[in-house]
């Protein structure tokens, strides 16, 4: 599948069949990941990877909109690192956001189904996944991404909108 392929078919999972990802697969997706722009090539990311079906219901009971994770075959947990940005303070999320897109973009060439759940900046999100996870006091719960083999297929959808380009100026 093509990069072009991708984005235009990627869509939100939230079923899965509770396969566990691969050790193979899971290096793939970091690999991707880990590949991703960031601002002043700080990378303030770390990755934690659950597959444990026991830490996948936990993270599914974080938030209400996180109930999917309890059968993905992993949940990746996008964790910010603020602190490395000295060069170029405060872009952690623009940055945590592409790596997220990264990913997801690259489980979806894979033939994997994924969806992205906001943590950061809610506050009480980031407390119950921190907790989950063992995050230590500087790293920031950002992100997860539930991604595993699909039990549903959402068909691609068109969503351009001509109005919402502008040449030249507002």
């Amino acid at each position: 599948m093509t990069l072009d392929e991708a984005v235009r078919t990627r869509r939100s999972v939230r079923r899965y069949t509770g396969k566990p990802l691969t050790d193979e697969q899971v290096r793939h997706l970091m690999e991707a990941a880990m590949a991703t722009p960031s601002a002043c090539d700080c990378r303030p990311w770390e990755f934690v990877v659950v597959r444990d079906k026991e830490q996948l219901a936990r993270i599914a009971a974080c938030g209400k909109y996180t109930g999917m994770a309890a059968q993905a075959g992993a949940v990746i947990v996008i964790c910010a690192l603020p602190g490395r940005q000295e060069i170029c303070p405060g872009f952690f999320p623009q940055d945590c956001g592409a790596v997220a897109m990264s990913i997801w973009l690259t489980a979806t060439a894979m033939g994997l189904g994924a969806v992205w759940c906001g943590v950061y900046p809610d506050e009480g999100m980031v407390g119950r996944v921190a907790q989950v996870v063992g995050t230590p006091q500087d790293v920031v719960p950002f992100g997860l991404i539930c991604v595993g083999e699909p039990a549903e297929h959402p068909e691609p959808r068109g969503r351009y909108e001509p109005s919402r380009v502008h040449a030249d100026r507002w």
